[in-house]
C-alpha cells in the first residue's frame, strides 16, 4: 500500500512485483528459482520503508495517532485474513483427515490472533507435519509484521521526542543488534532464527532506515539507473542462487534486502527502470 498523499513510486510496485513472483514460483517447486522464498524478506524491507515514511511525518507534525494507526491497520488486514481462513477450513473439511485437520484449525486460530509464526515455529521436531500439509503456513510473515508493528510506533514516538535529530542513527543501531540477534540465533536453532521477530526485524529496521536516509545528491540520471541495475541484480542472484540451506536470516539474507534497499534509495532520488509499464498499484493489488 502507498502512503495516503505520496506520490506514486512505480519502482516500488515493481519490487512488490518481483517478490510476487518470486515466492510463487518456490511454491509452485520451480527448481530454477530455489531462493523464491526470499521475497518474504524484501517485503519486509519495503514495509519498514513505507511504514516509517507513514509515521514520522506525522510525528513530528504532532498529528499522529495511535489508536488510527492500529485501526487502519486492523481494517487493512482482517478483511482479507479472515477470508482466507474461513475458505481455507471450509476446503480442508473436504480434503483432510481429522488428525490434519484439527492440526489446520490450531494454525487457523494462531493466524487470527497474528501468532502464527511463534505456532509454527513451536511444530519443529521429528514429528513435525510437512510443510506442504499446513496450509497457513504462509501466514507467519504477517505475523511478524504485525508483531513488530505493536511496538514500532510506540518505539518511534519515544526516539522523535528523546533524540529527534539522532532518529536514523538509533534505528540503524537497533538493526545492527537485531542482525547479530539472528546470526547468534542461527548458530543454535535455524528454526527460531527464521520464525521469530526479534531475528526479522532488522529487515524492516533497514528499510525504515533508508526511509529515514534523504537520497544522495550524486544519486542522478546514470547513476540512479546503475544503482536500480544493481540493487535488481542481488535480488534477482538471491532468488536464483540462494536455497533453503542458506542459513536465513544471516548473511544470505544480505543479497535480498541491500538489494531493495538500494532500488528504494535510488528511487527516492527519482524515477527510473523499476515499475516501467507497471499498471499504477497492479502489483499492490497483486501483494494484497
Amino acid at each position: 500500500m502507498q502512503q495516503q498523499g505520496a506520490p506514486y513510486r512505480p519502482d516500488i510496485d515493481g519490487l512488490r512485483a518481483v517478490a510476487v513472483l518470486g515466492v510463487m514460483l518456490f511454491h509452485a517447486g520451480l527448481d530454477a528459482v530455489p531462493g523464491g522464498f526470499l521475497g518474504v524478506d524484501v517485503f519486509f524491507v519495503i514495509s519498514g520503508y513505507l511504514i516509517t515514511g507513514l509515521i514520522v511525518p506525522r510525528l513530528r507534525a504532532g498529528t499522529f495517532s495511535l489508536l488510527g494507526f492500529y485501526d487502519r491497520r486492523i481494517r487493512r488486514l482482517f478483511p482479507a485474513l479472515l477470508l482466507v481462513i474461513v475458505v481455507t477450513l471450509l476446503a480442508g473439511g473436504f480434503v483432510l483427515l481429522p488428525g490434519a485437520f484439527a492440526r489446520l484449525g490450531e494454525s487457523a486460530a494462531a493466524a487470527s490472533l497474528f501468532l502464527s509464526n511463534v505456532h509454527f515455529h513451536d511444530q519443529g521436531g521429528y514429528f513435525a507435519p510437512a510443510a506442504e500439509t499446513q496450509p497457513l503456513l504462509h501466514s507467519w510473515s504477517l505475523a511478524v509484521e504485525e508483531q513488530f508493528y505493536i511496538v514500532y510506533p510506540l518505539l518511534l514516538a519515544f526516539l522523535q521526542r528523546r533524540w529527534p535529530g539522532r532518529l536514523r542513527l538509533a534505528i540503524a543501531l537497533l538493526a545492527a543488534l537485531s542482525f547479530a540477534a539472528a546470526l547468534a540465533t542461527l548458530a543454535y536453532s535455524a528454526r527460531s532464527a527464521f520464525f521469530l521477530p526479534h531475528t526479522r526485524a532488522w529487515e524492516l529496521l533497514l528499510g525504515a532506515t533508508v526511509a529515514l536516509t534523504p537520497a544522495p545528491v550524486w544519486l542522478a540520471g546514470r547513476w540512479r539507473e546503475a544503482a536500480m541495475g544493481l540493487g535488481l541484480l542481488l535480488i534477482a542472484s538471491a532468488l536464483l542462487c540462494l536455497g533453503e540451506d542458506s542459513g536465513i536470516p544471516g548473511f544470505a539474507a544480505l543479497w535480498p534486502t541491500a538489494g531493495t534497499a538500494l532500488v528504494l534509495l535510488a528511487g527516492a532520488a527519482g524515477p527510473s527502470l523499476v515499475g516501467r509499464g507497471i499498471p499504477q498499484d497492479f502489483a499492490g493489488q497483486l501483494a494484497g
